[in-house]
């Protein structure tokens, strides 16, 4: 019995195995939860070293700021099987601790299910990073690896007091 009732999962011309849509899927449709063995952040770092992977590859879910992440491949579904793009069709939504994969458009029959990954990094973790965070998706706007870099805090100058009778 599938996970879903929206979709199968098979081969990807994205990255290995994905999940296509066995019906139309409407805008706000919560398509799967994303579930799997809870793990805290270090023990994440020590399963999964991208430095010694070929190709940066796990069916992690990061929640609460990376303090603690889903892991997948422990007692998951098949919501593991939805791959990233840059022009994705769905987007995960966290409600009250649980991750649930969501539709932010129609979705056609047929239609491979994505979101952005939204994995964080300036790229120079790694030589090699534009090849293991590669990405496949061929969206017109495809940035060509899966990697957003983290916004830089904006540091908020206090102004100086004006001293009095100056």
């Amino acid at each position: 019995m599938p996970d879903s009732p929206y979709f199968v999962v098979r081969g990807s011309d994205i990255q290995g195995k994905g999940a296509f849509a066995t019906k139309a899927i409407r805008k706000g449709t919560r398509v799967i939860e994303y579930t799997g063995q809870i793990i805290p952040e270090d023990e994440a770092d020590r399963r999964y070293d991208d430095s010694k992977m070929k190709r940066h590859h796990t069916f992690l879910f990061q929640m609460c700021d990376g303090a603690v992440a889903i892991d997948a491949a422990v007692g998951g579904n098949d919501a593991r099987f939805i791959n990233h793009s840059c022009d994705p069709n769905c987007e995960p939504v966290e409600d009250r601790g649980r991750i649930f994969i969501e539709a932010i458009r129609s979705i056609k029959v047929g239609e491979e299910l994505t979101y952005n990954y939204g994995l964080t990094g300036e790229g120079d973790e790694h030589d090699d990073w534009k090849e293991k965070y590669r990405c496949n998706c061929g969206a017109p706007n495809c940035s060509g690896n899966m990697l957003i870099k983290p916004k830089k805090k904006r540091v908020v100058k206090k102004a100086a007091k004006k001293k009095a009778g100056k």
